[in-house]
């Protein structure tokens, strides 16, 4: 399936540790810098944005979301659904308010999703949390003029195993209209030898059933509609790198609207920390209130 099942054991450890690669800072000042980054982010959205906080989409204690609502949330608005990175053992909704602020100034709904991260969560586990929790906010929402989903590094894992679902399961048809997947997963086999594994503890049965690339499904019309944009970081590592490449051209293959974008001067990090500035590359958006020129969300129009 690649050149990875030649690596050795300590060149694939190196190949899925990013802060290996960062082009600014050391392995364990980039990681530092980051937490920080989206905490003090997080704090500053939460201090003047209108919230709605830990709202419960589960019973367990870990189904929860962070809600960032438009200043007048009473007509139709966009919705993101941000989910978070960590390698499904780290973060936390807590600190994945950071990116609401240039979003919902334009009348955007920015949600954080909550899940339980390994010890105690299984990943298969996670992959149902994070579709509950949209089909939960659909359910909530009446209003929502169309659902984007943004993930980052195992949350963009996490955001393409949503898009394979299977909605009849959980009755609802939610209008996912876009996905940003930034930095992510798709791939789950080389992961399993490296120690990122220890405590997920995946089997090749989950495995297969998990990887977003083995997990695509033909693009029906409503799937159509749907534009899917995967980033990844110019300093990101090479099996970051095919990883993008190689879900892109499945999704490609099976009739999606798909795009890929390595985005310059940036490493696995500051590429979703960024998403905080309106000035940032992927945040630009036109003045919601413009009703000639809608808004775009990472590059997605927004009717």
């Amino acid at each position: 399936m690649g050149k990875w099942r030649d690596m050795t054991k300590e060149e694939l450890e190196k190949q899925y540790a990013p802060s290996q690669w960062s082009h600014r800072l050391d392995k364990e000042a980039v990681i530092e810098a980051h937490v920080r980054a989206v905490t003090e982010g997080t704090r500053r959205a939460q201090a003047t944005m209108q919230t709605l906080l830990h709202v419960p989409y589960g019973g367990s204690d870990g189904e929860k979301l962070d809600i960032y609502l438009p200043t007048d949330p009473s007509g139709a608005f966009p919705l993101i659904l941000y989910i978070h990175g960590g390698y499904w053992q780290f973060l936390s909704k807590e600190v994945s308010g950071f990116l609401a602020p240039p979003l919902v100034t334009q009348g955007i709904a920015v949600v954080a999703v909550g899940y339980d991260v390994a010890p105690k969560g299984h990943l298969e586990v996670m992959v149902a949390q994070v579709r509950r929790s949209v089909a939960f906010i659909v359910q909530q929402y009446s209003q929502i003029s169309g659902v984007y989903l943004c993930g980052h590094s195992a949350g963009a894992h996490l955001a393409a195993m949503v898009l394979s679902t299977d909605w009849e399961e959980y009755g609802v048809t939610p209008d996912i209209k876009g996905a940003f997947l930034v930095s992510g997963v798709y791939d789950l086999e080389p992961i399993t030898h490296t120690s990122v594994n220890n405590l997920l503890h995946m089997s090749w049965e989950v495995v297969r059933r998990n990887s977003p690339v083995l997990c695509v499904t033909a693009a029906t019309p409503a799937r159509k509609a749907c534009e899917v944009l995967i980033a990844v970081a110019q300093h990101d590592s090479p099996e970051f790198h095919r990883q993008s490449q190689e879900y892109f051209q499945a999704l490609r293959s099976a009739g999606w609207r798909v795009s890929l974008l390595d985005i310059a001067d940036t490493d696995h990090f500051d590429v979703i920390e960024k998403l905080s500035q309106g000035g940032y590359i992927l945040t630009q958006t036109p003045a919601a209130a413009s009703k000639a020129q809608p808004p775009a969300v990472y590059g997605i129009l927004v009717p």
